[in-house]
């Protein structure tokens, strides 16, 4: 394809063969029990027999119930996804009024207080599953739009979709963030098109209060994380203290961009030490301290877990100190690998804590639950010989909803906890 029907937003192929209207897919007990009980998803092992190909198909179960209409996919792991519990076909016409009601969902939330959207240019505006879009997962940044997706199913409509983005949105620009396991998986082309529009290399982009310049064809995910929004203003706002308390020293570990530690230092910190792997990542958060007229933070590429074993024997160096690394259970067998990392992490930033001092952890681990991650909490402080007061538990910014009998969708777990003793 050419670059300038890719910029054009060109109809991408239809996977080949792709399943037609009125072709049935066969569930077995487990996998109906799964749709009957609010989970979108189908694994291959639950198939009673494969689709041919993928597209969109009517699911029913071994004696020929109807359970709804879903994405299908003859060999991705997760061989049914979910769209309706109707007995009606899935068409293009009903993928557009299916986004149309994922915008104006976020339309309505900028007038609600609790959402905390005022001054915001950076948030989510479908989040795959539980907007109705399986696989599907589209962000506003500033002046552009930059799109994911990972079912193949909805391929072939990109057109539409992002016809009607264009219409409701008046970006700039609309990128196509199209990489990563999950399109390898439903056996999808790679690459970062320009579906619309121009979209330049950096953009800035606002959580209400600060700034931060991002790329969006360069960046994490689709070049920001959003998901945190509201828990970085939380976390500013607790670890600001008393009015007249001392503001002193912040921590903030896998930081990334800085949301966390920007806001301590907008909170008033005197000092506060940035730490991640990536060079990149640290040089855009201390661009973003001189944007914002902040001071200067103290910047370290380090592993986060040498660092904090480094630091084991400075306790009560930090006031407030932030946590928040990549998932580490991707994968359910991956979780008492992650459940004894996440330990280990906390233990060691519990220990670093400042009595009074306020600790803000996250986990995004889908596969650890919030009751696991609390456990995991519990026994760190109690290895650490430190009394914690749960300031209170929270999930993602609102733009990013939860779908219930779907734990994928709420996959962040951020804890902020307040030392109790020295």
């Amino acid at each position: 394809m050419s670059d300038a029907n890719e910029r054009a937003g060109a109809r991408r192929p239809t996977p080949r063969g792709a399943t037609g209207a009125g072709a049935s897919v066969a569930v077995d007990d487990r996998g109906a029990a799964r749709l009957r009980a609010g989970h979108p998803w189908v694994y291959r092992s639950d198939v009673v027999a494969p689709p041919e190909r993928a597209g969109f198909a009517r699911i029913v179960d071994r004696r020929g119930a109807p359970l709804g209409w879903a994405a299908v996919h003859p060999s991705s792991t997760i061989a049914v996804r979910l769209l309706s519990r109707d007995d009606a076909p899935i068409d293009e016409a009903t993928l557009v009024a299916t986004l149309d009601a994922a915008l104006d969902r976020r339309e309505a939330w900028k007038d609600d207080p609790a959402a905390a959207m005022a001054g915001v240019t950076g948030y989510r505006l479908v989040h795959a599953e539980a907007d109705g879009l399986p696989g599907l997962v589209v962000d506003r940044l500033g002046p552009v739009v930059v799109v994911q997706n990972g079912c193949a199913a909805l391929e072939p409509h990109l057109t539409a979709l992002v016809g009607r983005l264009a219409e409701r949105t008046a970006p700039r620009g609309i990128l196509g963030r199209f990489e990563g396991r999950a399109r390898a998986l439903e056996g999808l082309e790679q690459g970062t098109p320009v579906l619309h529009g121009d979209v330049p290399d950096e953009v800035d982009v606002s959580d209400g209060t600060l700034t931060w310049r991002v790329k969006p064809f360069a960046g994490q995910k689709t070049g920001a994380f959003l998901d945190q929004r509201v828990n970085h203003h939380l976390f500013g706002r607790f670890a600001r203290g008393a009015p007249g308390a001392p503001r002193g020293r912040g921590l903030d570990v896998f930081s990334y961009h800085g949301g966390f530690g920007l806001h301590l230092l907008a909170a008033g910190y005197a000092e506060v030490e940035l730490v991640d792997a990536s060079a990149d990542a640290l040089a855009a958060a201390s661009d973003a301290a001189r944007r914002n007229g902040l001071p200067a933070p103290r910047v370290t590429q380090a592993d986060a877990f040498a660092y904090l074993r480094a630091r084991a024997r400075e306790r009560g160096r930090f006031d407030a100190i932030s946590v928040d690394p990549p998932a580490l259970a991707k994968r359910a067998r991956d979780l008492p690998r992650a459940t004894a990392g996440y330990k280990e992490l906390n233990l060691r930033a519990m220990r670093l804590l400042a009595p009074g001092g306020v600790l803000a952890t996250s986990s995004c681990s889908a596969h650890l639950s919030e009751f696991a991650f609390l456990d995991v909490l519990t026994d760190a402080a109690a290895d650490a010989g430190r009394a914690f007061r749960v300031l209170g538990r929270y999930g993602p910014s609102p733009d990013h909803p939860e779908r219930l009998g779907f734990p994928e969708s709420r996959y962040l777990k951020c804890v902020m906890l307040q030392a109790l003793d020295g």
